[in-house]
């Protein structure tokens, strides 16, 4: 996985293996919410290898993280 330089979202869905066209991460968006409290990695729209990587990306303060954090804000609107 790569894991340097900056990371948007596009980036992420693709690295978790999703589309990441614009509308199918607005789709995406649509169709998934987090509970008030719930961690985005233990949402249960994910599969065990996607949140193994946003758990990873969450603890290691990765470069990913910034696109992880707009992923769980967007996911709570």
């Amino acid at each position: 996985m790569e894991t340097t330089g900056y990371h948007n979202l596009k980036d992420l869905f693709a690295q978790l293996g999703m589309d990441s066209e614009d509308a199918a991460i607005e789709a995406f968006l649509e169709r998934h919410r987090l509970r008030d409290q719930e961690q985005l990695s233990d949402a249960h729209f994910w599969s065990e290898e996607q949140r193994r990587f946003l758990k990873e990306a969450i603890l290691a303060d990765a470069d990913w993280r910034e696109a992880v954090d707009e992923l769980d804000t967007r996911l709570r609107r």
